[in-house]
C-alpha cells in the first residue's frame, strides 16, 4: 500500500535527511509532506480539503467535477480548495488536466508538546 505521511517538521530537518539519503545513495523511503508547524498543517488542510483528500485516496486521477460529486459540494468551491492543495504540493495535475493524489493511505504524524 502506498502511504504518504503528513508531518510537522522544520525545513532544516527535512533538508538534512535528504542530504544524508543522497550522500549514502539510499532511497528516501516512504513519501512525506512536511509542514513547518501544526498550525500551518491545519491552515492548509481545512476540514473541507481533508474531505477532498479522503475522497481522492486510492481513487486515481479525478476531474474536479467528479471530486465535487464525491464530496457533495459545489464545483466552484471544490475548484478553489483543489487549487490550494495544488499550490501546497499535496495533489498534482495530470497531462489530461485531472487531479491526482497517488496514495492509498494517509498517515498524520506530529507531537503536541506542553507549553512551558
Amino acid at each position: 500500500m502506498k502511504t504518504v505521511t503528513l508531518e510537522v517538521r522544520s525545513l532544516q530537518d527535512s533538508l538534512k535527511d535528504a542530504a544524508a539519503a543522497a550522500k549514502s545513495r539510499r532511497a528516501m523511503g516512504a513519501a512525506r509532506i512536511s509542514f513547518a508547524s501544526a498550525e500551518l498543517l491545519w491552515q492548509v488542510l481545512t476540514a473541507k480539503r481533508w474531505e477532498i483528500l479522503k475522497a481522492m485516496t486510492g481513487a486515481g486521477a479525478l476531474s474536479i467535477r467528479e471530486i465535487a460529486r464525491r464530496v457533495h459540494r459545489d464545483v466552484k468551491a471544490v475548484h478553489a480548495d483543489v487549487h490550494a492543495l495544488l499550490q501546497a504540493g499535496i495533489v498534482s495535475r495530470t497531462p489530461e488536466a485531472r487531479v491526482l493524489f497517488p496514495y492509498e493511505a494517509i498517515h498524520v504524524d506530529f507531537v503536541l508538546n506542553a507549553v512551558a
